[in-house]
């Protein structure tokens, strides 16, 4: 009898063996090459090397000026970022006297359940909750009881309605009553 005829298992195991060295061999060679052809892993420094300063250069830190008064974009797109451009013809809406309420909106036109921005100025009024309150039926009713909270004498909220029209908005201080300009959206 053979003696590959009595231990089947054992031949069987080192002729997979056999052919994994073979493989692993044949692979590795050929990542090798792979590697030189790319440049890879040479770490003796080549003719076309480059020489690769630091990835990251800081500049020099500066003192920054901070504006006065409030930081209203009131216009999109009219300046680059942290550059203060100063109106030609200041506009009228922006006229506010001390305690006024001064509201905008950036959308003259929207589609039925689109983004109304309401935005504005109070100045004085630090701190104040403003109700959005829509004109309906010959009476200023509040406007799904969205409040807005005033931060830097400015304010910045949105409403969304189906209601399809002319809507009118304005702002309400639920402390001192004082309301704000009225504004007109074309809802549809």
């Amino acid at each position: 009898m053979d003696s590959d005829e009595q231990h089947p298992v054992a031949a069987g195991l080192v002729a997979l063996v056999a052919v994994g060295l073979a493989v692993g061999l044949l692979l590795g060679l050929v990542a090798l090459m792979a590697a030189r052809v790319t440049g890879l892993g040479d770490g003796g420094g080549s003719e076309a090397a480059v020489e690769v300063g630091p990835s990251l250069e800081l500049p020099t830190p500066e003192p920054t000026v901070e504006p006065s008064g409030p930081l209203v974009t009131l216009s999109p797109g009219a300046a680059p970022p942290g550059e203060i451009v100063e109106p030609a013809e200041p506009p009228p809406t922006t006229a506010s006297a001390p305690g006024t309420i001064s509201l905008q909106t950036g959308q003259p036109r929207v589609p039925s359940m689109g983004r109304i921005d309401l935005t504005g100025v109070y100045p004085g009024g630090e701190g104040a909750i403003l109700q959005v309150q829509r004109f309906e039926d010959g009476a200023w009713e509040d406007f799904a009881s969205i409040d807005v909270a005033v931060q830097g004498e400015t304010f910045a909220t949105y409403v969304q309605t189906g209601r399809s029209g002319e809507q009118r908005f304005r702002m309400r201080d639920t402390d001192s009553g004082k309301v704000s300009n009225e504004v007109v959206v074309v809802v549809g």
